[in-house]
């Protein structure tokens, strides 16, 4: 297990330390979610148009609990691993670019939970109107890398974040499924 920690500091290490101060601006503006509004706004103007008021707003209602379940489950996790972030990690720390310091703690990476845990939920939702909605994969992609670009997260907690939430946008899918049906039938 140590070997496996040790290999994930050498990683992110080497990522991290691909950046320039020329990018840096982009990465932090990427890792801002406040940056996504026009995502937002836009798969929000989706569903609306594919559902209607109605089954639309229900489908949106369901997105906030989600972010919200997300938030907090990863918020359980961290604090219950306790694994320091890589910009507070003593033995790391001075072999990185930080441009952030956050001194939550680093398991799992709620970025690349939520940001995947919302994608995989919304292709599942859209994918029989939009073929295209698969692009969205881009955002919890360029939004956790973005992490490591900053020197906040680990491979791991990214890597991790990112299953969490593949499997967690798939069953919370079939939930909604379950709930509309009963509400919309």
């Amino acid at each position: 297990m140590l070997d496996i920690i040790q290999k994930d500091k050498e990683l992110l290490t080497y990522l991290n330390n691909l950046g320039s101060e020329y990018w840096d601006f982009l990465w932090l503006t990427i890792t801002n979610q406040l940056s996504w509004i026009p995502l937002f706004v836009f798969i929000i103007y989706l569903v609306f148009k594919t559902f209607g008021w109605k089954r639309g707003g229900f489908a949106l209602l369901f997105m906030i609990l989600l972010v919200a379940f997300s938030d907090q489950f990863t918020n359980l996790i961290k604090n219950s691993f306790e694994r320091l972030r890589p910009n507070n990690d003593p033995e790391i720390k001075y072999f990185l670019r930080t441009l952030i310091n956050p001194q939550s703690f680093s398991f799992m990476s709620g970025h690349a939970t939520t940001s995947t845990f919302f994608s995989v939920f919304v292709i599942l939702l859209l994918r029989e109107q939009y073929k295209y909605i698969y692009a969205i994969l881009l955002f919890p992609i360029v939004f956790s890398y973005s992490r490591m670009y900053l020197g906040v997260h680990f491979p791991i907690d990214i890597s991790v974040g990112i299953v969490i939430g593949i499997i967690f946008g798939n069953l919370y899918f079939l939930l909604f499924k379950k709930v509309e049906k009963r509400l919309f039938s």
